[in-house]
């Protein structure tokens, strides 16, 4: 069983640790420890955040419950045996949305892509070989990651960040 502590811990600093930015052209507007206001405005770290306490230690955990609930539970993260590939699973689900990455790690191990991490596709997951199934997902990340700045040319100043993300993932 993969344990969700290392991986959140990865991720979080591949989501830039807990700091509160506007990056020009995201999406997700003001974001914390990755956590777009744009998309999570009802997310209760806000009200914290608003108020200027960004040292309160219940926020800490509040974003660890976050990413807990939201990502790890959705991506079946304690039912996988392999923690490299949970955890690379869990980092693409919270990059790319639970469905993309869902759709992606169906599509490398051969089941049918339907964006769901069921008990089908945890059983076919717990099977492959950890190491196979991390090179081949990275290298499906890679390419859509091209492809998205192919369709949007704004985005290729995300490039980079999104295929270091990607090759951290395989150390």
């Amino acid at each position: 069983m993969a344990d969700f502590l290392p991986a959140f811990e990865k991720m979080i600093i591949n989501e830039g640790g807990y700091i509160l930015h506007n990056v020009a052209g995201d999406r997700g507007g003001q974001t914390y420890a990755g956590i777009a206001r744009n998309f999570h405005s009802n997310w209760e770290g806000w009200a914290i955040i608003d108020q200027g306490k960004m040292d309160n230690p219940e926020l800490t955990q509040m974003v660890r419950n976050f990413y807990k609930d939201n990502y790890w539970d959705k991506v079946g993260g304690d039912d996988l045996n392999h923690q490299g590939l949970a955890a690379a699973l869990f980092d693409f689900a919270v990059n790319a949305g639970i469905k993309t990455a869902s759709k992606l790690a169906q599509l490398v191990i051969g089941a049918t892509p339907d964006g769901v991490i069921g008990p089908k596709s945890v059983s076919m997951l717990n099977t492959v070989d950890e190491e196979h199934f991390i090179t081949k997902y990275a290298l499906a990340k890679i390419a859509r990651y091209a492809e998205i700045c192919k369709r949007s040319p704004g985005q290729k100043k995300f490039l980079l960040g999104w295929i270091n993300r990607t090759l951290g993932g395989l150390s």
